[in-house]
């Protein structure tokens, strides 16, 4: 096979590459994977903290206010992570429906000043309708992250190795 035939395949390869669902769910599971990673001094301070307000203060009377505290910012940590991530895979989905739209309009005959006039309300519905649907999604996310880990705290909070 001759070079220029080899660097034809290559754009073909790459588009049916990231035509898949699968190399979308890679490259979301690597995203947040990098983000997961990166906050990873920001997770274990939160334990930490609890781990020091724990041992701290034996008394039966801070009850699960500690557990309870570093739930919630765990939950929120993981939610925003998890929004970011999600917004890492909706960028190139919501560019692709943005140009289908607009070549969908071109071919109905509209005229160009109408088409950017609509290309502008059709980009804020687009970008408003991906906000609510991320925010509801990571606030699911946060809440299931801050149940089981005020759990986790709880039951395993104690034990120094279950943390670890």
């Amino acid at each position: 096979m001759n070079p220029a035939a080899m660097e034809d395949q290559r754009p073909i390869l790459i588009i049916r590459l990231m035509s898949k669902r699968r190399t979308w769910v890679c490259f979301f599971v690597i995203v947040y994977t990098i983000l997961l990673y990166s906050s990873w001094s920001l997770l274990y301070s939160i334990v930490s903290w609890y781990r020091s307000n724990v041992s701290s203060s034996k008394a039966p009377e801070s009850g699960g206010w500690p557990a309870l505290y570093a739930s919630m910012l765990l939950g929120f940590a993981f939610g925003l992570l998890s929004m970011v991530a999600a917004l890492a895979v909706a960028i190139p989905a919501m560019l692709v429906t943005w140009i289908a739209v607009l070549v969908l309009l071109a071919f109905c005959g509209r005229r160009r000043r109408d088409l950017v006039v609509e290309g502008k309300k059709l980009s804020a519905e687009i970008v408003g309708f991906v906000i609510k649907i991320l925010i509801r999604e990571g606030n699911v996310v946060a809440a299931v992250c801050a149940v089981v880990g005020y759990f986790m705290l709880v039951h395993g909070g104690g034990n120094q190795q279950a943390v670890n």
